[in-house]
């Protein structure tokens, strides 16, 4: 049987296409797809067009070695099951039914929801934010946005000693961010604060202005937003120069250097294994649809349908046929 592989072909546009059937190489594996989750920063960005065409995918991922030039797979959150012996898995792959992968870059989980599972990314990322962020014992750190990321990384604070404060603009999301025991306000409550640490996971162009404004003397933007081709204007001539102010960008493609003698990719990734069973990520998977309605699911997450947070492509549930 063909193998059917979600592809981008136009801005605002995917469709499924049929593809040779995967033959393993030596070293590698077959994976049957359970579920695979759609990124609601970095995915969204993809789809709307508004990333360089001659950017890499992912220099760091073997499946995602292309560029961003039409058409193209993308996605990098598969939870499957490995054809010879039923062990569930984690893999940074596209969206595609079916795939060959080197067995030594597939992640074995733990009993879990694979929905749940396809989270994986975003829980490691938001151990990488934690950890950027530092050691803070009691300090106020306010998070921009309350989207998966920034649920995420509030509720890792919470456990690493930062006392987390939310800024979201959406009344229900700020409601979401309560039921998981992380305080939020409206963003126009943020005005007499003045913090050490403003992380944005926002992916707001105008969030990193407004940050610079809330930051005490000497504190510190952390920027876990990627913007692609959105231009980004930030107000240095005032409180940026005369605070001495820091701006740093996150990410969780490299274990910064600092953290190197102490943190590799592999003890990163146990870690983030072991927080799967431990954060309320049920929760956040608000949306499932089968993978052949995936033009749906991205239309969703696209206009930011009220109450979606994470939206899960279902294997199980799909139709052939094109979207």
């Amino acid at each position: 049987m063909p193998a059917r592989a979600l592809f981008h072909t136009a801005p605002r546009c995917v469709a499924i296409r049929e593809l040779a059937t995967p033959q393993p190489a030596a070293g590698e594996v077959l994976v049957r797809t359970l579920c695979s989750g759609i990124s609601g920063g970095t995915e969204r960005l993809v789809y709307r067009g508004e990333v360089p065409a001659e950017l890499a995918l992912d220099d760091t991922i073997d499946a995602l070695s292309d560029t961003f030039s039409y058409p193209f797979a993308y996605g990098y959150a598969c939870v499957g099951q490995v054809a010879e012996s039923d062990q569930t898995v984690f893999a940074f792959h596209p969206h595609q039914d079916v795939f060959a992968a080197p067995a030594s870059e597939l992640i074995p989980l733990p009993p879990i929801d694979p929905a749940s599972a396809t989270l994986f990314p975003l829980v490691e990322t938001a151990l990488q934010v934690t950890l950027d962020a530092g050691a803070g014992y009691r300090e106020r750190v306010i998070v921009l946005g309350a989207g998966v990321l920034g649920l995420l990384t509030a509720l890792l604070l919470q456990r690493s000693g930062w006392r987390p404060l939310i800024a979201e603009p959406q009344p229900w999301r700020r409601d979401m961010a309560d039921s998981l025991g992380a305080t939020a306000v409206a963003p126009e409550e943020l005005a007499e604060q003045k913090v050490p640490l403003v992380i944005d996971a926002s992916g707001n162009p105008d969030a990193p202005a407004m940050a610079l404004n809330i930051l005490a003397h000497e504190g510190t933007l952390l920027i876990a937003s990627w913007f692609g081709t959105k231009p980004v204007v930030l107000p240095l001539g005032g409180a940026f120069h005369r605070r001495r102010l820091i701006i740093r960008s996150t990410q969780v493609s490299t274990v910064p250097a600092r953290l190197s003698g102490t943190w590799t990719r592999s003890r990163r990734r146990q870690e983030t294994i072991e927080l799967l069973t431990e954060l309320p990520l049920a929760q956040l998977c608000t949306h499932v649809f089968a993978f052949s309605q995936a033009a749906e699911a991205f239309r969703a997450v696209d206009k930011g349908t009220p109450g979606l947070m994470h939206a899960v492509l279902d294997y199980d549930r799909s139709a052939a046929g094109d979207v």
